[in-house]
């Protein structure tokens, strides 16, 4: 989760297992593309699985919201991908977070590339990967038992009620609880929330819900192995009609890359909101880099460096530099931020503007001269940038690389027509539109600063 330590910050980390019985479900009825999904009960097992607690040292310093993380196994293991993405957040807020081995691969291993065929290139996806958790420790894991992920429904709503019961975090009562997920985990959120939150009890019930980074999917009922593309139609769309309000954050790459997530663009409503962020990837060398060592006490020029432009992120070799901009990191932390106040009764977060896409192809981003998307969520990255930043997959990119787009520097030249006066004026562009995405609610303000600083200090030497 961390390359810090995390009493320092004032946080500590418990495991617990969770051992019940599940059920799964199947459709009682068409899965249409509205998410209004019937499902009836078709069998019951028993299940092990762990959950990992990260909440505030002093009780005091809890603010009664907790993040209930499906966690992600695309890659055989379980990783805490919307963590990472938005730990700063819940760390200053005085939020506690659950990660829920929901699934069977984070136990028992198996990637998505595995099932679907695809073989590993030279040293490529072999630095992602981690041993599941029996292989990673059998004298502590051993006793988990995960009967197949037609299950791992209800095993995250009984995650809910153990958090809400009091068995996770004891006498801290939990005044909001939002469920999240990253990618594989968000397709599997919204046909946990099509199907099976309405039929879930209170004392399980969550307040909220967002979904990160998703495909035009979503997941079959018996779960997805990276070969069964869909349940129901392509384009399938969030229910909005219940209590809990829900909030989708999209990159480039999950609106009209690989995942094709415009198919399941839906209009905002009083209970759904709809992000993209222009500029962005599915993951960047924050999330790749920099975020398992962002404490919050790192200096801005740290930050900078940790995220600077590769093409061999975690060891992962690529045709070209991949996206190096973060504001995937701070634009999430920002909806978590809107959500966690909706959920509590307060305003709705701002409605994103779309990415511009061509009419006759509503596949194909449009984009300006440098390549840089139009439309969208808009930063000081893409306003006022030093590189064309995408998350389109590249020429020549294959498995993960394609959904980490790429980073095209701008040479001199560039620089100098953009920039006549230097850095200075580069750093006054860049923070009159960081206060732009400030004001529209895009970033919070608590971050400006920081933003600007680690800007500044990424600035291509000369």
């Amino acid at each position: 989760m961390t390359g810090f330590d995390l009493g320092r910050v004032g946080y500590t980390l418990d495991e617990f297992f969770l051992e019940s019985t599940a059920t799964r479900y199947e459709p009682a009825g068409p899965l249409g593309a509205g998410g209004h999904w019937q499902v009836t009960p078709a069998g019951q097992a028993p299940f092990v699985t762990r959950l990992v607690v990260c909440r505030p040292s002093d009780p005091g310093a809890y603010t009664g919201t907790v993040i209930l993380e499906w966690l992600n196994v695309t890659g055989g293991f379980d990783a805490p991908a919307h963590w990472m993405l938005t730990h700063r957040q819940v760390i200053r807020a005085g939020w506690a977070w659950v990660g829920v081995s929901a699934q069977r691969a984070g136990i028992e291993g198996g990637s998505i590339f595995e099932a679907a065929g695809e073989e590993p290139g030279p040293g490529s996806r072999r630095a992602m990967v981690l041993p599941a958790l029996k292989a990673s420790d059998p004298g502590r894991y051993g006793a988990l038992h995960h009967p197949g992920d037609a299950f791992s429904f209800d095993i995250f709503a009984q995650a809910a009620r153990a958090v809400r019961g009091g068995g996770v975090l004891g006498p801290r009562p939990v005044q909001c609880l939002l469920a999240s997920g990253q990618s594989q985990s968000a397709i599997h959120l919204v046909s946990y929330i099509n199907a099976v939150a309405p039929k879930v009890p209170p004392e399980a019930a969550c307040d909220g819900y967002l979904i990160g980074s998703r495909t035009g999917f979503a997941a079959p009922l018996t779960g997805w192995d990276g070969r069964i593309r869909t349940e129901g139609p392509d384009g399938a769309r969030v229910r909005a009609d219940g209590r809990a309000p829900v909030l989708t954050v999209q990159t480039e790459s999950d609106v009209t890359g690989v995942l094709a997530g415009v198919t399941a663009r839906q209009p905002d409503s009083s209970r759904f909101r709809w992000w993209e962020i222009a500029g962005t990837a599915h993951a960047d060398t924050y999330l790749l880099g920099a975020a398992v060592s962002d404490s919050g006490e790192l200096p801005p020029a740290e930050l900078a460096r940790l995220m600077a432009p590769t093409a061999e992120p975690m060891g992962i070799p690529c045709p070209v530099p991949v996206n190096s901009g973060p504001q995937h990191h701070y634009v999430a932390q920002a909806a978590l931020a809107h959500l966690d106040r909706w959920a509590r009764g307060g305003p709705p977060p701002p409605s994103s503007p779309r990415l511009e896409t061509d009419p006759d192809d509503p596949m194909r981003l449009i984009t300006d001269d440098a390549g840089i998307a139009r439309g969208g969520i808009r930063t000081g990255w893409v306003d006022v940038p030093v590189a064309a930043l995408s998350g389109l997959t590249p020429p020549g990119a294959t498995g993960v690389g394609t959904l980490l787009g790429s980073t095209r520097v701008f040479d001199a030249t560039e620089l100098a027509r953009r920039y006549p006066a230097g850095p200075a004026q580069y750093a006054a562009a860049f923070r009159d539109a960081t206060a732009r995405a400030a004001a529209a609610g895009f970033v919070l303000d608590q971050d400006v600063e920081e933003i600007i600083a680690v800007a500044t200090a990424a600035y291509p030497a000369p």
